[in-house]
């Protein structure tokens, strides 16, 4: 007989109020919106860690190449104004 093995861990964390309000307005599944965020945040700074590995490996990209990846995404990304 195989043990069924949990695929979530039960963890606390704390929330500015108006966070929650905000998200219970989108949601009744707060665990679910707050897994949502964390792998989307997990997903970023996986794309941003291979980047820089790539980067120091082959040189910083040039302007063309930042110009072609602007271009390739933007129809499925909004690209925003730096800063």
């Amino acid at each position: 007989m195989l043990a069924c093995m949990s695929t979530t861990a039960r963890v606390t964390v704390t929330l500015p109020k108006e966070q929650v309000r905000h998200i219970r307005q989108k949601t009744d599944n707060v665990s679910g919106f707050v897994a949502e965020a964390v792998a989307d945040r997990l997903r970023g700074q996986a794309i941003d860690d291979y980047l820089d590995a790539y980067q120091t490996e082959h040189g910083v990209f040039t302007e063309q190449e930042l110009l072609d990846a602007e271009a390739a995404l933007t129809p499925w990304v909004p690209m925003q104004a730096a800063a």
